[in-house]
């Protein structure tokens, strides 16, 4: 009598009419593979896990980057307008790198590593700053007064001269230009420039530059005439007196030069 096939063997067993070459031999599963099999699956899911998340912060990021740069940028330009120049420069550099194209950023703290008289700082942002728009002539005067900072009239030169290709009426390269000569002795050559920037732009600063330097040549009736258009502008300003005073006594008036430095050491509160 052929015995019963159990159950377990019936559900292994093969199909009616066919043998198996080989006997199905049970594999018994055991209790660390189960542990194995969890681990990778909660592995997987925490792997799925960090990607989605790091997906998520990439796409915040990309949202409140520009917004933290914007603060970072009006923070820096408050401190530094109050002073606080390295807290202001902490900011720029936040600014910087959250986005390394914000020309503004370097701009400003380039003006306010002249503020701190660190001109070697304040050229190499300056040069990025030109670098990014190489069409600003505004930006090759600001490096060029710094490297004045640094007595480089040569550079400061070439940077004036190409500040005025880019614009011919540009006031503050005439200046730039005039400075840099009166560094190198071309006492006339500024006189030029300083006229130059007055027709483009008459402001106070080049009538008083431009009067210090005809003091320098010993044109004092021009230099007179310059500094009583700067006390035009500001006739509370005491060192306009005095350096007026110079030329008045100069021309030999004795009388006119003792008034005037009364006057400014009344506003002095000499």
């Amino acid at each position: 009598m052929i015995k019963a096939m159990t159950e377990r063997e019936q559900t292994f067993a093969p199909p009616p009419g066919e043998q198996p070459d080989k006997p199905l031999v049970m594999i018994p599963v055991m209790a660390e593979d189960v542990e194995r099999r969890k681990r990778k699956i909660v592995l997987a899911c925490i792997v799925c896990a960090a990607a989605l998340s790091g997906a998520a912060w990439l796409i915040y990021q990309r949202i409140n980057d520009p917004v933290e740069a914007r603060q970072s940028y009006d923070a820096g330009v408050r401190l530094m307008r109050a002073t606080r120049y390295e807290e202001a420069i902490l900011n720029f550099d936040r600014t910087i790198q959250i986005r390394p194209e914000a020309f503004d950023a370097y701009l400003v703290r380039a003006r306010t590593y002249v503020l701190q008289t660190k001109p070697e700082q304040a050229i190499a942002d300056y040069t990025r700053a030109a670098e990014m728009r190489p069409a600003d002539p505004a930006v090759l005067v600001e490096r060029g007064f710094a490297y004045l900072g640094k007595r480089d009239a040569t550079r400061a030169l070439a940077d004036a001269e190409h500040a005025l290709k880019l614009n011919g009426q540009l006031a503050q390269a005439y200046s730039l230009r005039a400075a840099a000569e009166r560094v190198t002795g071309n006492w006339t050559k500024a006189i030029d420039d300083y006229t130059e920037a007055i027709k483009f732009d008459a402001r106070l600063e080049y009538y008083v530059q431009r009067a210090s330097t005809y003091q320098s040549l010993g044109r004092h009736a021009l230099a007179l005439a310059d500094f009583n258009r700067a006390l035009e502008f500001e006739p509370g300003q005491p060192t306009f007196y005095f350096a007026r005073a110079q030329s008045r006594a100069a021309l030999g008036d004795i009388e006119g030069s003792k008034k005037d430095i009364l006057t400014g050491r009344k506003i002095d509160g000499w």
